[in-house]
């Protein structure tokens, strides 16, 4: 049974809480003011339309340099049959944007004439001789800007509900405005709560968690074209919120109350509504974000004035504001937040600015793996976003409602409707882009092994007009994904057990028919990563089975491997082999994680004792280090992309000195065959 009021459709909610809206006449446009015309006016939204005042230009302006004429006198010029004109009755000099005289009706460009003197002879001065000689004849009005080309007095400049981009501005100007009338910034309350929580900059201690919600709300926020107003950390206690809500409920228009809205013992922003107001919801279906709180509260008065002053009002007319206010208990994890904002407050916004709600573009792309979903919530998953070949893919990135960085990472938001359970790897999908089109076209896509040096190498080529996005799915995925036609290139390190070499075994097994060269990337060293100080007193390998673990258990090692597929897995497996160390016997081999920071994360947190890994990722996480393996690893790329200009700038970058000085400051790190190519087929 949910413990939530209600876990009900996300339309369902949307339109309970406009509703609630609308009873308290809210959902319009909240007010306008009138502010100067200058940059500070751009992102704002017309609260009227705005109506030329002048024409512009005003009156009959010259396009060019040179002499203003009647077109009629210039009729049968031509090369070998010139005319002359006489100034200044019959021509006269004049500057781009000079009024016409009353007699003239066409501008010749200065290039066009021939300066002549009182004799006829030519003359260097050539804004001001005594006659010009044309070889070409012109139309009535060339090279004219008439009255009112651009704009004429009384015509519409802008429609109201128009956002105001710089053009429009210069186009408000020209009909003769000096100040614009404008939607009002929506305020909108911001109130972090959580006893955990400490500030921005703090130096943490166990338990303690950043608090920078409230930052990337607010940022929402004010991208929205609200005004949003970032109140200090409110510890758990009832009545403590209860009060900082009521502060907030007085002076502005919408209140974001964040974390608490979910059932725990110290979840307190259901009953704070209700205390206060109507509790309208809580609990959508919709994923991630799924302990949403929708509702209205009572506004504590105080006498105040209001922003925003209708025309015709007298200096000292004082306005109430609404007797509700509407508010949202906003989930305490990063990416539900982030999402609730998006789905519940953007169009309230939108509303109350007079402007469309945002409508993000949508292209068609194919999944590159297969994505369950529960069948009851409509699912909104990050993916990043980029061309292979012909083929647009969307790759699911992590989906964890704690994950602030696959928002980073994220391209586009793929929404699975409540009702369908998932979809398969290959199957077409809508994705709403929340990155440009032509930045997608410079993606290169990495799927494949992961080592720390491919984030340096993203940095490296973003400096080359390239995103290098990776996602780690094991070497064997890699290849996988290379064969499929789902990615660029792949990072891989598969040992052949037979003959000890990497990688050339699995291009035939994976690839057999896939023209590719194999480039080498680094070699590198692998170990056991354990906490400072080695408490275990771990030594190597056969320290993961000890016998005496069974009569004093607190000798036991608990390990974190690597997923199946993972080259890391596979070097594993061998060792252990040639050790005849059954892996069943190891407590924690059928634990897993897909990176190496991954792995060295497990062990610094303590769910581990020791991981196998690379020593940049223990380094990385305060971590000792035991070296036991040296092994190559290698980037492979299909002949179809590396001839390409796409992946042009990658091969740049490790030929280069400065990638390769950058990686040889990382432990553990042999460059000297980098860029080598190992093998073409």
């Amino acid at each position: 049974m949910s413990v939530y009021l209600h876990d009900i459709p996300l339309s369902t909610a949307q339109e309970r809480f406009k509703q609630a809206i609308e009873e308290a006449g809210l959902w319009r446009v909240l007010g306008a003011e009138t502010i100067p015309l200058d940059e500070n006016a751009l992102g704002r939204v017309t609260a009227e339309p705005i109506w030329a005042k002048v024409s512009s230009p005003n009156y009959h302006a010259s396009a060019m340099d040179g002499f203003t004429v009647r077109a009629e006198e210039t009729e049968g010029a031509g090369p070998t049959t010139p005319i002359t004109l006489t100034l200044p009755d019959h021509a006269q000099y004049i500057d781009t944007g000079d009024p016409l005289p009353d007699w003239a009706n066409a501008v010749i460009p200065i290039e066009n004439t021939e300066a002549l003197d009182v004799d006829g002879n030519l003359s260097s001065t050539v804004r001001g001789p005594s006659s010009i000689r044309i070889r070409a004849a012109v139309a009535p009005w060339t090279h004219v800007r008439p009255l009112g080309e651009d704009i004429v007095a009384t015509q519409l400049v802008l429609p109201a509900g128009h956002s105001l981009r710089p053009a429009d501005l210069g186009a408000v100007a020209a009909s003769g405005h000096a100040n614009v009338k404008v939607a009002r910034h929506p305020r909108v309350a911001i109130l972090p709560t959580g006893t955990e929580l400490v500030p921005i900059g703090s130096e943490l201690k166990r338990g303690d968690i950043l608090e920078y919600n409230s930052l990337v709300l607010a940022a929402q926020v004010k991208a929205m074209g609200g005004l949003p107003t970032r109140f200090p950390i409110t510890a758990d206690d009832f009545d403590s919120i209860c009060q900082r809500v009521e502060e907030a409920s007085r002076d502005h228009d919408l209140i974001l109350l964040n974390a608490g809205s979910s059932a725990g013992a110290e979840d307190f922003s259901s009953k704070v509504v209700e205390k206060l107001g109507t509790l309208l919801v809580h609990g959508v279906a919709v994923r991630p974000g799924h302990p949403v709180i929708l509702g209205v509260i009572a506004r504590s008065h105080r006498p105040e004035r209001s922003g925003a002053q209708s025309k015709g009002d007298s200096p000292s007319t004082v306005h109430r504001p609404p007797s509700v206010v509407p508010i949202l208990g906003v989930p305490g994890y990063p990416v539900s937040a982030a999402l609730t904002v998006d789905i519940f407050v953007e169009p309230v916004i939108a509303q109350w600015l007079g402007r469309p709600p945002l409508e993000l573009p949508e292209v068609e792309a194919s999944l590159t793996r297969k994505i369950t979903s529960p069948a009851g919530d409509d699912d909104f998953i990050r993916v990043a976003v980029g061309r292979v070949g012909e083929k647009l893919l969307a790759a699911p990135l992590a989906r964890g409602a704690g994950v602030i960085t696959s928002l980073v990472r994220a391209d586009g938001l793929l929404l699975l409707p409540r009702g369908e359970q998932g979809a398969e790897a290959g199957q077409k999908v809508r994705v709403r882009l929340v990155r440009g089109q032509s930045d997608l076209d410079k993606t290169i896509f990495c799927i494949g092994s992961h080592d720390v040096i491919l984030d340096l190498l993203a940095q490296f080529l973003a400096e080359h007009d390239r995103r290098f996005v990776s996602s780690n799915v094991g070497s064997q995925g890699g290849l996988i994904a290379l064969k499929r036609g789902e990615a660029h290139v792949a990072g891989s390190h598969l040992l052949d057990p037979e003959t000890g070499e990497y990688n050339l075994a699995a291009l035939r097994q994976y690839l057999p028919d896939v023209p590719v060269k194999l480039v080498a990337l680094v070699h590198r060293e692998q170990g056991l990563m354990v906490r400072r100080g080695n408490p275990k007193g771990i030594k190597g390998l056969g320290d993961l089975t000890r016998p005496e673990a069974r009569a004093e258990p607190s000798r036991s090692v608990r390990f974190m491997n690597r997923q199946r597929g993972a080259g890391t897995r596979v070097l594993l497996d061998y060792h252990l082999n040639l050790m005849g160390i059954p892996a069943e016997g190891i407590r924690g081999y059928n634990q897993e994680e897909y990176t190496h920071l991954g792995v060295a994360a497990a062990v610094a947190s303590g769910r581990a004792d020791c991981g196998l890994g690379i020593p940049a990722a223990a380094q990385a996480l305060d971590l000792d280090f035991i070296p036991l393996f040296h092994e190559r690893y290698d980037m492979v790329v299909p002949e179809t992309y590396a001839a390409g200009p796409l992946l042009a700038p990658l091969f740049d970058v490790l030929l280069g000195l400065n990638f390769r000085q950058a990686v040889s400051a990382l432990p553990g790190y042999d460059v000297k065959e980098m860029g080598a190519i190992i093998l073409e087929k």
